[in-house]
């Protein structure tokens, strides 16, 4: 039987985290903003849908780039 396809194994899918309550905190007062100013991706995505995230969660998206090494970009769960 063949393995089961998982989104978050595959080398263009950039690792997903859900951010713990008191670092998602830190980075909205870094930043000195609401978490629905954060771009926002649905919770029917199917790597936040693969790491559980809930509506109102946080997520840390940690990308390879070609000129800053490493990237990372946040995003706002919402229903979807």
């Amino acid at each position: 039987m063949p393995e089961e396809f998982r989104v978050g194994r595959h080398v263009l899918v950039p690792k997903h985290e859900i951010l713990p309550k008191n670092k998602a905190d830190a980075l909205l007062g870094r930043y000195k903003i609401q978490p629905h100013q954060l771009p926002l991706i649905k919770s029917s995505d199917p790597a936040a849908k693969e790491i559980g995230a809930k509506p109102g969660d946080i997520l840390k998206i940690t990308r390879d780039s070609p000129t800053a090494g490493i990237a990372v970009v946040y995003r706002y769960v919402v229903n979807g």
